[in-house]
C-alpha cells in the first residue's frame, strides 16, 4: 500500500480559476517509489461552484463548510487527511517540479526534523518569475527556536516562507492545526512548529508564489497596521507560551 502526502488547499470563489494551474503542478510531481499524493481542496464557504472547477481525479477530496477564513478551512481539511505528511498549497500558487519528492526525502531520512520549507519564486501577472525579495538561509537544518527568535527580533519578518511548509501530520495535529485568524495563520503554525521541532530549509525552489491584486497579503485588512499588530500579538503570545511550557 502506498504512503501518502496530503496536500491541503483552502479556496473561495475569486481564487477558483487558479485551481487548474495548481492541479497541473501536482500532476507534474515525480514522487519516490511507493508514494502518492491526495489533494484536499476545502472551500471556505458553500457557494456550490468550486467543486465544478475540479477535474475528475480520485485523489482529489473536496469539502466545504461555513466561512471561517483560510486557517479554519485548512484545519477542517486536516480532519479528512490520511497522509503522514501534510503539504501546504494555496489555491493561487503552484508547486515546482520535484517539490514533494524533496520534502518526502528529507522527512523520511531525518526523523528529528518535523517540518520543511523551501525557496520561493514569485510569479508575476505577466507570467515572469522573480526570486523572493528576501535573503534565504543556507540549505540545512533549522534548530528549534531559530525561526521564532528571528521573527521576534526582526520586526516580525520570517527567515523562511510559510507557504512552502510540509509538516508531519502528528506534529500538526498536536499543535491543533492552523490558528483561527483571518490572516497570518500560517505564520502562527510555523512558529509553533519551530518551538517543538527542528525544521529543514531546502534551497531548491519549491513554489511559484502568485502575485496578484486579489491575494490575501494585498488586501487593506491585511496591511492595516492595527490589525497586523493585533495578529502578531496573538501569534507571539502563543509562541511564547509554548516556549515557556516546552522550550
Amino acid at each position: 500500500m502506498n504512503r501518502t502526502v496530503s496536500v491541503i488547499t483552502p479556496v473561495y470563489a475569486p481564487m477558483a480559476s487558479f485551481l487548474q494551474d495548481a492541479y497541473k503542478s501536482l500532476l507534474a510531481q515525480d514522487l519516490p517509489p511507493g508514494w502518492d499524493w491526495e489533494w484536499l481542496v476545502q472551500e471556505d464557504g458553500q457557494d456550490g461552484e468550486i467543486e465544478l472547477c475540479l477535474p475528475d481525479d480520485s485523489r482529489i477530496k473536496f469539502g466545504s463548510g461555513r466561512r471561517g477564513g483560510p486557517g479554519v478551512a485548512r484545519t477542517v481539511a486536516l480532519g479528512r487527511a490520511n497522509g503522514e505528511f501534510v503539504k501546504v498549497l494555496d489555491a493561487d500558487d503552484q508547486l515546482m517540479p520535484g517539490a514533494l519528492s524533496r520534502d518526502i526525502d528529507r522527512l523520511t531520512r531525518s526523523p528529528e526534523v518535523g517540518w520543511t520549507t523551501s525557496r520561493v519564486l514569485d510569479l508575476l501577472q505577466d507570467g515572469s518569475v522573480l526570486s523572493w525579495e528576501h535573503q534565504d538561509p543556507p540549505e540545512g537544518q533549522i534548530p528549534r527556536r531559530q525561526v521564532v527568535d528571528f521573527w521576534m527580533n526582526n520586526e516580525y519578518r520570517l527567515p523562511v516562507h510559510p507557504a512552502t511548509l510540509c509538516i508531519r501530520r502528528r506534529l500538526l495535529l498536536a499543535l491543533g492545526g492552523w490558528m483561527a485568524l483571518p490572516a497570518s495563520e500560517d505564520t502562527g503554525l510555523l512558529l509553533a512548529a519551530n518551538v517543538l521541532s527542528d525544521g529543514y530549509f531546502i534551497s531548491e525552489p519549491g513554489l511559484l508564489y502568485r502575485k496578484w491584486p486579489g491575494q490575501t497579503t494585498m488586501q487593506a485588512n491585511f496591511i492595516d497596521k492595527e490589525a497586523r499588530d493585533h495578529r502578531n500579538s496573538i501569534v507571539a503570545g502563543r509562541a511564547q507560551a509554548l516556549l515557556e511550557l516546552f522550550g
